[in-house]
């Protein structure tokens, strides 16, 4: 893995300035791998975490789990591409188990999600069921703990 994705990964709150210390490379060089890595479509974009419980953005989360039938020569992948391409999915994954994806849609109410669901993720073809699960509550977003601070020194319980 180059060591500019690894940090990536590893400090993704960091600016490029900061970047560019811990590599030892110049802040340019740093902002020229990032545009190089943009071109070969390894770096999507950077976007901040954000607290929404903070925020009364009025934004409904919703998790769907959606089984859907393979198809012949090309498995899943054009019924996930094109559940993808709507504008309510914010990810979906291919997933093993008890279901095929894994869709989280963002949407202004429970009555838009939920019409979302019902009118037009389900009536596509090769769509066999799905689960619609609404978040009420985020405690973590990627790697950030939301809500209550934790004091430095505290450890979790362990049980005996």
């Amino acid at each position: 893995m180059k060591p500019i994705l690894k940090l990536l990964f590893e400090g993704n709150s960091l600016n490029p300035a900061q970047m560019a210390q811990v590599l030892n490379l110049s802040e340019a060089e740093v902002n020229r791998q990032l545009d190089a890595l943009k071109a070969e479509g390894v770096l999507l974009g950077l976007r901040p975490v954000l607290n929404l419980a903070e925020e009364d953005s009025g934004v409904v989360r919703a998790v769907i789990e959606v089984r859907i039938t393979p198809e012949r020569g090309g498995g899943f992948n054009r019924l996930a591409e094109r559940i993808s391409k709507f504008d309510e999915v914010e990810s979906c994954y291919l997933m093993s188990g008890g279901y095929d994806l894994l869709v989280f849609v963002n949407g202004a109410s429970l009555q838009k999600v939920a019409a979302f669901v019902s009118e037009k993720l389900s009536t596509i073809e090769g769509v066999l069921s799905t689960a619609t699960h609404f978040m009420l509550r985020s405690y973590k977003e990627h790697g950030f703990l939301l809500g209550g601070k934790a004091e430095e020194n505290e450890r979790l319980k362990v049980a005996p």
